[in-house]
């Protein structure tokens, strides 16, 4: 029989199909957002090698677009209908997106919401990952450690003071989606357990005081796809991280200039000598009076 023939013979039911049954399959699968920082990647330590003017910076936004693309491969691992990458550091364009999948989608900078690092999340979703991942400022023995800005020393919701896993985390839980899944120092598996209870975690490297003992990025690549598809096939274990409102926040701050500012911001009150209380009924109304304060 002629190929061309044989292969129109094949096609025949496909093509016969509706367009809405050629569209549903394969589109019964979660659907995951990857948040994606890079102070919790492999092998770096300094915080010079997060900007575009460190000298490493080109070599890291590699290993963290690596570190991005073997979390996609997890999920689809896991039977992922949709893959959304959100860029989550500094510039929000450090991603190269050449080196993703070419499944999954990828959220660059900042549109000035207040969805920040968990951009594009809504209640479709159903599992939150965080690749690349620090702990909250001031902890100890953990690498390039801070909550947002350098300008901050802590933020507590309603008395627990969160990194800014915790923070994304609480977004999410408004639309009922779980963090399944943390990769980035030792530091921040550790907060994230005990913030979350169950999740999945992978330490690629611990913090040695201002140092690193970390994993190969191979090896860390290759944990972290097991572990994200491990995280994705087990997502009904997982449970929204919610507090029950109101909502209130205080936040510690550097310097003088900065809560004098802050303090004008509506509904705000200095409770402290660096220190400012929000409350709101509204979370995403309190975390953008955080993005306005922290400045």
């Amino acid at each position: 029989m002629n190929k061309v023939l044989f292969t129109l013979i094949l096609l025949i039911p496909i093509l016969l199909l509706p367009r809405t049954a050629i569209q549903a399959q394969g589109s019964d699968g979660p659907k995951v957002l990857i948040s994606v920082d890079m102070e919790g990647i492999a092998g770096l330590v300094s915080g010079e090698s997060t900007g575009r003017s460190g000298a490493d910076y080109g070599y890291f936004r590699r290993i963290m677009s690596a570190e991005a693309n073997a979390a996609v491969l997890g999920a689809y691992d896991a039977g992922a209908s949709e893959v959304v990458v959100r860029d989550s550091h500094g510039s929000a364009r450090n991603i190269l997106p050449d080196l993703l999948d070419p499944r999954a989608r990828l959220i660059r900078d900042w549109s000035g919401g207040p969805l920040s690092m968990v951009e594009g999340i809504d209640e479709s979703f159903d599992a939150l990952v965080f690749i690349g991942y620090h702990a909250r400022a001031g902890t100890a023995d953990a690498i390039i450690d801070h909550t947002m800005s350098g300008n901050v020393t802590d933020f507590a919701m309603n008395g627990v003071s969160l990194p800014e896993a915790g923070i994304n985390a609480l977004i999410a839980g408004i639309f009922g989606v779980p963090v399944v899944f943390v990769a980035g120092d030792q530091a921040i598996c550790d907060q994230v357990k005990e913030l979350f209870g169950n999740v999945g975690t992978v330490a690629v490297k611990k913090g040695i005081g201002a140092a690193s003992d970390g994993l190969h990025p191979d090896v860390a690549n290759r944990r972290i796809r097991e572990g994200v598809a491990d995280a994705v096939r087990n997502r009904s274990q997982y449970r929204p991280y919610t507090m029950t409102p109101p909502y209130t926040m205080v936040l510690k701050l550097k310097s003088e200039a900065s809560i004098y500012n802050g303090s004008f911001f509506p509904g705000a009150q200095r409770t402290g000598d660096w220190e400012l209380t929000f409350t709101s009924e509204d979370l995403l109304q309190v975390i953008y009076a955080f993005n306005v304060m922290n400045r």
